[in-house]
């Protein structure tokens, strides 16, 4: 019990690292931003040298605090986004950015370049693809290196691995030149389950020589991936040898301490600047247009299924800036020293109180960054429906409300095709910032029905890397058991069933006008 366990997650604006003990409570936290580069629409780029810089600092303001004894740290786990880092020989950083910016070496997740190699990749109708939910996405590892490649091929050339973020971060911790099973599996399309990658698929799109380029050994989850370099540890102000566990996609981190309890039937939401919903299962369930199964990607044992929502959080905050009540929301905020979502939710309340049904005609479809799921759809665009010439703080709420509505209609759109394709999800966990959001809570309990549970630590995601390293280290047998022990319950948000009928109406609403705006982008189409 003496024992603490390190966690460091890798998000798409920040690094967080936090210590904690064998109990699951949370010894110290520390949080440093992290660049990102938006040279033009579409792309968007980062830096590993600045992840690395930036998590060192996180990790040495961790195990600073009072109370957290450095020699008692035994592991280190590490979560990611599923960015592509592209490495040359020696270590030396390789430039993904068209003017050829050595600092930028990372193609990020949300960074939609490469449309035609996902198209071209997708017309191969490969059995793997059924993997995929069908079509590989444009966010996905495989398009970004085929645009490389045909872009660059001096640069795709002169790589020597194309890690995923998650896996860059160990190696950089403990020289260990692995993948783990859920970055290869998810982002790759590694099938885990016959240990293999289909040539087929690679052969199709001039990709065979890729599998050279990423690690040949390929690791469980809760495996110990290799040892804290000397170099490293003096970097982190942590001794040396300390065990670090394979690496995890930062979504799948905050699933593992979700679901792994509890697993048969639960959905675990991680919300961000995007949504993931993770479901497993004991057996393979094909669901189209949502990612998987796959197999061991995130609860050993069990096949996951990967639902999510390309905008979430980042969808928010755009729609909030929008406004042009955007001003007096920032200036109050700030003069009351509040964050900017709990001043809009005092805007809706009063709004809410003067009116019933604040949205009942404004309507928001979500697709500003395309559908991830169940679409798959990277071309499809959103939609605000019912505009009048309203303006200020009454405005500001109503179109805030209708984008959280929007965003619960897609949850329930995903859960309502998973559960059509075999699995039976009857519980909602849900971790993330925007749990922080008692409107966020609200309107997801209500649109789709289910019961929304909780968890006690407000950063789930660190804690699911520091299980990882928990049971690498050998502090515990497994996955269940360390989340037995080391994740609590933090209350739940029960459905309303008065509004029931409103959200039935409004979902049908939610899904007329997907169907509308591909209308609207076929007559386009056959304009030009």
């Amino acid at each position: 019990m003496d024992k603490l366990f390190l966690g460091i997650d890798i998000g798409s604006a920040s690094v967080r690292a936090g210590v904690y003990d064998a109990a699951g409570q949370r010894l110290s936290f520390a949080v440093r931003p992290i660049k990102q580069f938006h040279p033009k629409p579409l792309f968007v780029e980062q830096s590993s040298g600045d992840i690395w810089a930036q998590a060192c600092a996180a990790v040495r303001e961790a195990v600073a605090f009072p109370g957290v004894d450095a020699a008692r740290v035994v592991s280190i786990g590490v979560d990611a986004t599923c960015s592509l880092v592209a490495v040359g020989q020696g270590g030396q950083p390789v430039s993904v950015a068209e003017d050829g910016s050595p600092e930028r070496d990372i193609i990020m997740w949300m960074d939609h370049r490469a449309g035609e190699q996902t198209r071209a990749i997708n017309a191969t109708k490969d059995s793997a693809l059924a993997y995929v939910g069908g079509e590989v996405s444009i966010e996905m590892e495989l398009p970004k290196a085929l645009w490389l490649k045909q872009r660059y091929p001096e640069r795709y050339t002169a790589t020597w691995r194309l890690f995923d973020l998650a896996d860059y971060l160990v190696w950089r911790l403990s020289d260990a030149d692995i993948a783990s099973v859920c970055t290869l599996t998810c982002k790759w399309n590694y099938l885990a389950h016959e240990n293999r990658f289909s040539e087929t698929l690679l052969n199709a799109v001039g990709l065979t020589d890729i599998v050279a380029k990423v690690p040949q050994k390929v690791l469980p989850l809760g495996s110990k991936a290799g040892a804290l370099t000397k170099q490293a540890a003096a970097a982190l102000d942590l001794p040396a040898g300390i065990v670090v566990a394979t690496g995890i996609i930062d979504a799948h981190a905050g699933g593992l301490a979700l679901v792994s309890t509890e697993p048969n039937g639960s959905l675990a939401i991680i919300g961000g600047t995007s949504n993931c919903h993770m479901v497993v299962n004991p057996s393979p369930v094909m669901v189209p247009g949502v990612w998987g199964p796959y197999f061991g990607a995130m609860l050993p044992g069990y096949w996951l299924n990967e639902g999510g929502q390309s905008a979430a959080g980042a969808l928010l905050d755009w729609t909030l800036r929008q406004s042009d009540a955007w001003p007096l929301l920032e200036s109050t905020a700030k003069a009351e020293n509040r964050n900017i979502y709990a001043v809009a939710n005092d805007w809706l309340a009063d709004l809410e109180k003067r009116e019933t049904w604040p949205t009942r005609d404004l309507h928001v479809l979500s697709d500003h960054h395309g559908n991830r799921s169940p679409r798959a759809n990277p071309n499809a665009r959103g939609a605000v429906v019912g505009l009048t010439l309203e303006q200020g703080k009454d405005a500001l709420a109503r179109l805030y409300l209708a984008t959280l509505q929007a965003l619960a209609y897609g949850t329930r759109h995903i859960v309502e095709s998973m559960n059509a394709a075999g699995h039976h999800i009857t519980r909602i966990v849900m971790c993330g910032g925007g749990t922080k959001n008692p409107y966020w809570l609200r309107e997801n309990a209500d649109a789709t029905g289910c019961e929304i549970h909780l968890v006690s630590e407000e950063d789930a995601v660190t804690l699911g890397a520091a299980l990882l390293g928990a049971v690498s280290s050998g502090a515990f047998a497994s996955m269940p058991e360390a989340a037995a022990t080391m994740v609590r319950p933090g209350g739940s948000v029960k459905a309303r069933p008065e509004t029931k009928a409103f959200h039935d109406a409004k979902y049908a609403v939610y899904l007329q006008l997907y169907e509308d705006m591909e209308r609207c982008r076929a007559a386009m189409k056959a304009w030009q």
